[in-house]
């Protein structure tokens, strides 16, 4: 977007509180038509003030906007699985190391589940955390807590407790299910916690009938999932029975089909979950359950979705991208490949299409607050000069706009900000309600009460209507003066050949601000990529540093570990600043040779060979280059031992001295 655009909140614009005939809070543009189905609420002012005022009314969002069952239009979760039950009762539903149910299975225990909550005091939209190991428990308690009229709040066991205590508190859980070996650990929490053997023996004698979710609604709020905020803080996000039931009954992502079998790798608190259980429960398919997708590539991937005789899963992009580097047949036995999470890399698509997988294979791209996926795109191939695989064409029944810096439409082929409406736009940030104004617009592409989520991506739109992500826009920096968008330099950079990923970041402060590149690769040259991108890029653009990792790190989510990167990025610099320079020949010689077999730069006179990344293999290749290049003799033993460049190079120039 132009750097000069006129933006949403200029200071002498002035705004006004406006509620939808849903009862949803936002600010809008005193000058502008409000779009049908919103009306002023009040208070008018500057941008800033309005936030503060719906901020103040301390609603976080309104409640189920539907009066009953009958009167409300929108799909529950609960009559999807309902559905599924009747027509495929006695298929496998879910799988576990330990046992397997049925769809008939599943509904039994969940709707008794569901009658002890009941009984315990769950009611319309009481949120309930579920902290179980992964497995089948996991599942009927999900849906026990929609048919109690519940909403869930998924929290990964992996979790440090500070974050676990944090989701359950924020989320304002009234109660905790968990297991026996857990329930100890949740005493820091500071709320109930009942076992799911508890919530069993609560009906034992009772004459409570299982719940069916017939008096659930589509409007009210399903599950609460937790997303990193900038500041650092997650935010809470609110997502209805008609969210999620829209993504699982989507028309435009591959049918599963009840013979599928599905692998659960995801984290609980991740929104890919939200494809492993509800489509797979809509479709009539099967669950597996499997570790999560660090761990699971830590062993033989290919092997275990072999044997488990998995046909569909939704991976982690950055897994994607690293695995089929190693094993482009990983996923060859799937019928459905989705990825998502991160920008997938044209080189990891054309390893995968170059095997022998046959699916369907495609990039997914939605945040949580849009229920997961908004748009898709179908890889067929990838073409050697491509630089980025698109994010595809919106959902069946999404809203997907382009806009400027002042909410108005882009023309294609300009780069302008997501901004998503239709049915999977969430209900808001629980608690949060100011936030949840100022992210969560009137929609005026849209009909009455239509609302749009303003994502702080960045797309362009291409001429045969694919849509390119371009980067974020709090990743816009200026360095030296020149707006930078660090992810247009790594679409540039990473065509060059050997380079498997690469992540540029930016380290510093103020005038101070350098884009420092990590690049993961074979065979690379970082001074020759440098001398590449000083041809291509603009000198602003190109990277001050340039350092070879293994990989680019991913986190728990499977998208990048952007905390790690910068802490990488801050060592590489730190590295530099307190490097003393080659004082001599031998020392000059011996840098330029580490440069090139350890792929760094600015190798100092006090670097350790090994700390930089040296093994025994290029130790043996370093001993070689000694030897022909300046005729020194030396063993194995001394370049495995002597290995700070300074101490190296005097005991090249004693040897040297010694032979003439």
């Amino acid at each position: 977007m132009r750097s000069d655009a006129a933006t949403w909140n200029d200071t002498g614009r002035r705004f006004s509180v406006v509620r939808s005939d849903a009862g949803h809070l936002s600010v809008w543009p005193v000058e502008r038509p409000l779009p049908p189905g919103w009306r002023p609420a009040g208070r008018e002012g500057d941008y800033e003030g309005c936030i503060a005022a719906v901020e103040a009314t301390g609603d976080a969002w309104p409640g189920p906007q539907c009066a009953g069952r009958a009167t409300c239009p929108h799909d529950t979760l609960t009559a999807i699985v309902g559905e599924t039950v009747r027509l495929h009762g006695d298929r496998g539903a879910v799988t576990d190391a330990d046992r397997a149910l049925t769809y008939r299975d599943l509904d039994r225990e969940s709707g008794r589940m569901a009658a002890a909550l009941r009984r315990s005091g769950v009611s319309r939209e009481d949120r309930v955390a579920v902290y179980l190991p992964r497995g089948a428990d996991v599942f009927v308690a999900l849906l026990a807590i929609l048919k109690a009229g519940g909403a869930y709040v998924p929290v990964d066991t992996r979790y440090p407790d500070a974050r676990r205590d944090l989701m359950i508190r924020d989320s304002g859980a009234r109660l905790v299910i968990t297991s026996s070996r857990l329930l100890p650990g949740l005493a820091s929490a500071g709320v109930t916690a009942v076992t799911v053997e508890e919530l069993t023996e609560r009906l034992t004698g009772q004459d409570d009938a299982p719940l069916t979710g017939d008096d659930v609604l589509g409007c009210q709020a399903a599950c609460v999932l937790f997303t990193s905020g900038s500041s650092g803080v997650p935010k809470a996000i609110v997502l209805e029975h008609r969210n999620l039931g829209y993504f699982a009954l989507n028309s435009a992502l591959p049918r599963l089909v009840p013979e599928d079998r599905v692998g659960h790798v995801s984290s609980l608190s991740f929104d890919a979950f939200n494809f492993e259980v509800w489509c797979t429960l809509a479709a009539g398919a099967e669950i597996v359950v499997l570790p999560t997708m660090p761990d699971l590539v830590a062993t033989d991937l290919q092997r275990e979705l072999r044997r488990q005789r998995v046909t569909a899963m939704l991976a982690p992009t950055m897994a994607v991208n690293h695995v089929v580097h190693e094993d482009r047949e990983a996923f060859s036995s799937l019928r459905i490949l989705h990825t998502g999470g991160d920008v997938i890399l044209p080189s990891a698509c054309r390893e995968l299409l170059s095997g022998s997988f046959a699916g369907a294979f495609h990039n997914l791209y939605g945040p949580t607050e849009g229920t997961t996926a908004c748009t898709a795109y179908h890889i067929e191939a990838v073409g050697p000069d491509e630089v980025n695989v698109p994010i595809g064409v919106p959902l069946t029944g999404a809203g997907v706009y382009l806009l400027d810096g002042d909410r108005r439409p882009v023309v294609d082929g300009q780069v302008g900000e997501i901004f998503i409406g239709g049915p999977g736009v969430a209900r808001g940030y629980l608690g949060q309600p100011g936030l949840t104004a100022s992210r969560f617009l009137p929609d005026p592409f849209a009909p009455d009460c239509g609302r749009m989520y303003a994502t702080g991506d960045l797309a362009r739109r291409r001429d045969d209507g694919l849509l390119e992500f371009v980067g974020r826009v709090d990743d816009q920096v200026k360095v030296r003066g020149y707006r930078v968008e660090p992810r247009e330099v790594e679409r540039l950079l990473s065509r060059y050949p050997g380079v498997r990923d690469l992540a540029v970041v930016v380290s510093g402060e103020g005038d101070g601000k350098h884009l420092v590149a990590l690049v993961a690769g074979e065979a690379l040259s970082l001074r020759d990529l440098r001398d590449h991108a000083a041809e291509v890029l603009p000198d602003y653009m190109v990277p001050g540093a340039f350092a070879l990792v293994r990989e680019i790190p991913a986190n728990d989510h499977g998208k990048r570990d952007t905390g790690r990167l910068l802490r990488m990025a801050r060592d590489e610099l730190r590295r530099r600043s307190t490097a003393v320079p080659p004082r001599n020949e031998v020392e000059h010689y011996l840098a330029k040779v580490w440069e090139d077999l350890l792929g760094v730069e600015e190798v100092g006179v006090h670097d350790d060979f090994f700390a930089l990344g040296g093994n025994s293999m290029l130790s043996f290749r370093l001993r070689r280059r000694i030897g022909g290049d300046l005729g020194v003799s030396l063993d194995m033993h001394d370049v495995l031992t002597v290995t700070v460049l300074g101490e190296l190079a005097d005991l090249v120039t004693a040897r040297r001295c010694g032979a003439s």
